[in-house]
């Protein structure tokens, strides 16, 4: 049996190392998400496949408060909507809160503003590698290869959150809070204005 030409083996030896450091980088661990780039990692990772629900988990604490406090109101207002409301004004208003409403938690509410808002598709745009990270205290920036920063804050349990939701989900929960207000008034209008 004839041996094969030497190149023919070195061939195969690079065909391998090149394999094995592709199996190695694919299955090489995230930096901990007690680090602003394992966060960032995670986040990207999350929405690269369709997940952006994973991402709640690496918001800041105030954009997490802000989607547990949507669904709390918006299911509180709907239940009120649901008791005391006329069918006309009772049906428009629960189309437009249910999703909300019914949501099982703060991230599905999260997923839900993604979808709508187009925060999906915006980070899709802007996530790239990491060029470096600007850490100052229990905040840090996340500056990628493109250029874009992405601005994270240390929480209690030390995982770093995403702020770039926060201020939106801070208004939209303002703002259940301020439609629960009008249910409640205009139930006590109704109930008063009902036959006894």
């Amino acid at each position: 049996m004839r041996k094969p030409p030497a190149l023919v083996v070195l061939a195969i030896v690079i065909a391998l190392l090149i394999a094995g450091g592709a199996i190695a980088i694919a299955r090489r661990p995230f930096p901990s998400d007690r680090t602003p780039e394992g966060a960032y990692a995670r986040i990207a990772l999350s929405i690269a496949e369709r997940r952006p629900r994973d991402a709640f988990a690496y918001l800041e604490t105030e954009a997490q408060w802000a989607s547990f406090t949507i669904r709390d109101i918006r299911k509180k207002a709907c239940d009120e909507v649901r008791s005391t409301y006329p069918a006309g004004e009772r049906d428009r208003l629960l189309d437009a809160w249910r999703a909300e409403a019914d949501a099982p938690d703060g991230a599905d509410v999260f997923a839900l503003f993604a979808s709508r808002r187009g925060w999906i598709p915006r980070l899709e745009r802007d996530l790239s590698g990491v060029a470096h990270v600007e850490t100052q205290g229990e905040r840090a920036t996340i500056v990628t290869a493109r250029g874009t920063r992405y601005a994270f804050r240390r929480r209690e349990n030390g995982i770093w959150g995403l702020t770039m939701f926060t201020a939106e989900l801070q208004a939209e929960a303002e703002r259940a809070s301020r439609d629960l207000e009008v249910v409640d008034a205009a139930a006590r209008d109704y109930a008063g204005a009902r036959p006894q």
